[in-house]
Order: structure tokens, then sequence, then C-alpha cells
């Protein structure tokens, strides 16, 4: 909620809808993510509130997409991932499919969603007109299992999980190290693959010719899977990881979050930001991405309390006392 202001109103009551009705009179975008339909019977859909402000662009997130059979029942990410064919892919062979640790269909609904409004804004600047953009969560999913769909349509394929393993590509895992920890390794490339090779004292795989392209190497990922994991065991992560600087290839170990906020180059890029609340506690945060060179993203202040700009919002559009506790449900 960084640089936001709250409002809270019961849309329910029809002296709030009239203040979105008011407000949306100077606004580029209303954001919502309430069932398809549920706007429109406040009297405050995207036909209603466009009428006012032509120029309005009206994102709308939903579990489904604002169509289709599916498009009345509530959509969680979770569910997202499932329908839209990720959550199938994640994990191994032998085990039930899991999570990705955070709520990713959300994620990429929202970076959709923010792609689809930037469009949408575009839009608004050559003609002035505004326009509704729809996205599902599903979709989100499903737009980012790259070939996926392709290959199934192509001969019946059916991707399953495969754990660390990047089908297709070798050599591409995850390796345990001497010490306990996991290397990952993406050393895919044709001239990495040699480098690598020659740094663990493999020169003749990398001078054998059936690792001389990646299809060579993808039939054979068992054997180069073997063989980097014996390397792996036989160092630390450390050793390995200076092995691989040294050599060019990429690697790296697996980060927690402690040690995500000791890493120099994200140091070094203003990548975690650090604030204090009220409280004098510390409180840290991912900075706003992506950085641009002339208009910079900024945490001008950490965000509001609900509600917490209720007067001053209200206020503008004049309402009186009575009107102001009516539409927020506050108490004098």
């Amino acid at each position: 909620s960084r640089n936001k202001k709250s409002l809270t109103l019961n849309l329910k009551d029809a002296d709030a809808q009239q203040v979105v009705r008011d407000l949306v009179r100077d606004t580029d975008v209303v954001v919502e993510n309430f069932r398809p339909g549920t706007l429109e019977k406040w009297q405050i859909g995207w036909n209603q509130l466009s009428e006012i402000n032509p120029k309005l662009v009206m994102l709308r997130v939903s579990g489904y997409g604002q169509t289709g059979p599916s498009a009345s029942k509530p959509g969680f990410a979770a569910i997202a991932e499932a329908i839209g064919g990720l959550r199938y892919l994640i994990g191994y062979p032998d085990r039930a499919p899991v999570r990705t640790g955070v709520s990713i269909g959300d994620t990429l609904a929202s970076l959709y969603g923010v792609i689809g409004v930037l469009m949408a804004l575009r839009h608004v600047s050559n003609t002035g007109k505004g326009q509704v953009v729809d996205v599902s969560l599903v979709e989100s999913v499903l737009a980012v299992t790259e070939s996926l769909v392709p290959e199934f349509g192509a001969d019946g394929t059916i991707r399953e999980r495969t754990g660390a393993k990047l089908p297709g590509i070798a050599p591409s895992n995850t390796y345990s190290t001497k010490d306990g920890k996991y290397l990952v390794l993406a050393a895919n490339g044709d001239s990495i693959f040699q480098r690598l090779m020659e740094a663990i004292g493999r020169s003749d795989l990398a001078n054998d010719s059936r690792f001389e392209r990646n299809d060579g190497r993808a039939k054979a990922s068992d054997e180069l899977d073997e063989i980097l994991g014996k390397w792996s065991e036989s160092v630390t992560l450390k050793e390995a990881l200076l092995i691989l600087e040294a050599a060019n290839v990429p690697g790296s170990g697996i980060n927690s979050v402690a040690e995500v906020m000791k890493d120099p180059q994200l140091k070094a890029r203003g990548a975690i930001e650090e604030h204090k609340l009220i409280s004098g506690l510390e409180l840290f945060m991912p900075a706003p991405i992506p950085k641009l060179s002339v208009t910079p993203g900024a945490t001008r202040w950490l965000g509001p309390k609900l509600g917490q700009h209720n007067e001053e919002i209200l206020n503008s559009l004049g309402l009186s006392l009575e009107t102001k506790l009516k539409v927020t449900g506050e108490k004098e």
C-alpha cells in the first residue's frame, strides 16, 4: 500500500456509490476484483462509469475472466495455478504436485493487469477513448507455461514434473554439495558446457562430439547429471562457486531470505529498502522496480491506515458530515 491513500466506502449504500461516480470524473484508472456483475449490481459498473468519464480505463481482475461458464465462480491463486496447468509441472514425478511458495497466480495477474492498463492508457492518448482490461488469474498462469500448449497440440505430449531438471536442456539442474548445501547450475550453452567440463577436470567430455550441441547433451542428461553430482559432492558450495566464477559458468547457491538480505549485488542496486515505523521498528521491503532513468519509482510513504484519508477525500467532494458518516459507516 505504499504511496496510496485509503478511503473506505460501504458500496451497498447509494450515497457511497455516488461518491465513486464523483471520483471517477477525474480518474484515469479504476481497478476492481469483485466477482463479475457485482459492480453492475451497485450501478457503478463499466457502462455507468465510462458514461461519466469516456477516457476511463477499468482493470477487472477475476479468477476466470468476465465471460464464460466459470465467470461467476470465486477465484483464488491456488486454484488458478492448478487450472492453468502450472501446478501440474511443479515438483517431482513420483510425488504430488506442490505449490511455488508464493501466490504466483496473483502476481502474474497483477503484472498482466499493469501491461493491459499501460496499453489502454496509450490508446486513450491516441483516441481519447477508454476501455476495459479483462484479466483472468487462470489465463495469466496459462500465459507463462511456455511451450506446454504447442507441445500437446503438435503430438499429444503432456509435459510431466521433472523436479529441479529442465526438460530438453542440459546440463541445468540442482546438485548437492559436500557441505550439505545446494548448487544450481545452468550450463546448457555449448561454449559454457565446454568451460564447465574443463573446470571440473573433464576435458574428455568437453571435447566429446556427443555433447557438442544441446540436443546431444539432452539425450544424455542423466549421465551428465551423475557426473556433475559426483563433482559437486566433492566440493563445498563456496569452492564450487569459485571454480564456476573463474570459468565464467553460471551457478549459484539457493538463497533463503536471510541470504537474500545480505546479497552484495542486491545491496548495490538498492533492491531492498529500509524504513523506520513510528514505533521505531525497522521495516524492510523490496524496492519498486523496474528502475527508470528519468522517473524512477520511490517509496514516498509506507502506506495508510484503513480509511486514513476518508476526511480529506470526502471533504474535497463537499459532502456533509451526515453523508460522510453514512457512506463510510463511521461513528461521529
